[in-house]
């Protein structure tokens, strides 16, 4: 049971990870209007994950946000500790 809960709390995590790898792709682009439907959405999921870290790490020169890296490294983590060899826990 704690395996199947580890598992899903994983692929959610690697879901949301995706959603963060949109919205930073979507930045580069500035004719995006993030007031439309569907990107109001993404912006209202990601968004306060990122500002968790954006109090952290201001932005560089004004304009440069890093706050995006230091937030995947954090997911990826978490993602690789749950779903690592389920195992590991058995003897």
């Amino acid at each position: 049971m704690i395996q199947l809960v580890t598992q899903s709390v994983a692929s959610f995590i690697k879901l949301y990870l995706l959603l963060l790898f949109v919205r930073v792709l979507l930045t580069w682009f500035p004719n995006v209007n993030w007031m439309r439907q569907p990107w109001t959405m993404l912006r209202q999921v990601t968004d306060p994950y990122l500002n968790l870290f954006r109090n952290l790490i201001p932005p560089v020169m004004g304009q440069i946000d890093f706050t995006p890296i230091l937030g995947f490294m954090v997911l990826q983590f978490l993602a690789r500790v749950l779903s690592a060899d389920s195992g590991m826990g058995k003897f």
